[in-house]
């Protein structure tokens, strides 16, 4: 079950604000859907910062995210491990199939895969950035 990156998720009711401050560190906006912005180094775009004013599906904000390439073998490994699952696994509508667990230390992590953009949508720019919303 490889892990292409671990993203920290920042609650904040200031997305501009923390658009403009970590600009200052070398980050660029690549995803913002209102309520969720994700910064990215140019460099090295799998170093990146999710910003967040809440979920837009979920109970609770997030505290970090961690992209894996079979979202549905880990839930599964989760399930069976009898750890807390916080939000149920579902795809989401900005193409990324998701569920949240609860960790040792009550930390909430979003776990998620990229779904392949539907035919003829287009819609690749979330999966080409590598950002969750």
């Amino acid at each position: 079950m490889p892990v292409r990156r671990v993203v920290p998720d920042i609650h904040s009711d200031d997305l501009d604000g923390n658009r403009t401050f970590y600009g200052l560190l070398g980050f660029e906006e690549v995803m913002n859907l209102g309520w969720v912005m994700t910064l990215a180094s140019p460099a090295n775009p799998t170093a990146q910062l999710i910003l967040m004013t809440h979920d837009k599906t979920a109970p609770v904000t997030p505290d970090l995210s961690i992209e894996v390439d079979d979202v549905d073998a880990v839930h599964a490994a989760v399930l069976a491990s009898g750890a807390r699952i916080v939000r149920p696994l579902q795809d989401e509508e900005w193409g990324v199939r998701r569920f949240f667990v609860e960790d040792p230390n009550g930390r909430v992590v979003n776990v998620l895969s990229h779904r392949a953009p539907a035919p003829g949508t287009g819609n690749t720019a979330a999966a080409d950035a590598g950002t969750d919303g």
